[in-house]
């Protein structure tokens, strides 16, 4: 298993989800490195260079949340790139043409998604990035408080 080091130098295990497909081998030990597809009979999306899925130097709730989001994340980066969007559209489309409380249960999936998101890339965001951020938020969560009878 391939490994790399925390912030004080310690070497950790990376996630197996995060192996590219060549690192992975056959049990069989003859040395070929396995297709993308895994023999399932589909192909899936090569995962970006490089195994960091941590902020250097976090600690506490944040290190715990990185190691926790770490299948996650690898889990929808496997996915076809526009289911995602489609149900995240498709969520919201719910949430704004639906006036009571099926629309903000519509929309709640979608105000979880983006706050995950924001906090997963938040070190990383500049000052316009991260107003953005709380800008989608704060209207989401209106929305979905208009929708539960908040105003």
């Amino acid at each position: 298993m391939a490994e790399q080091r925390d912030s004080g130098g310690r070497r950790m295990p990376s996630h197996p989800l995060a192996q590219n497909a060549a690192d992975r081998r056959r049990p069989g030990g003859n040395g070929r490195a396995r297709a993308a597809g895994g023999g399932r009979g589909g192909t899936r999306r090569p995962l970006p260079p490089g195994e960091q899925f941590f902020t250097p130097g976090a600690t506490g709730v944040r290190a715990a949340v990185e190691r926790a989001s770490a299948a996650p994340l690898v889990f929808l980066f496997q996915l076809p790139r526009w289911i995602t969007p489609i149900v995240m559209v498709a969520l919201l489309l719910a949430g704004f043409s639906l006036p009571d409380w099926r629309g903000g249960v519509a929309v709640l999936p979608v105000v979880a998604f983006i706050a995950w998101l924001a906090y997963m890339s938040w070190p990383s965001l500049g000052v316009k990035g991260r107003l953005l951020r709380v800008a989608l938020l704060t209207f989401l969560t209106l929305v979905a408080a208009d929708r539960f009878g908040a105003f």
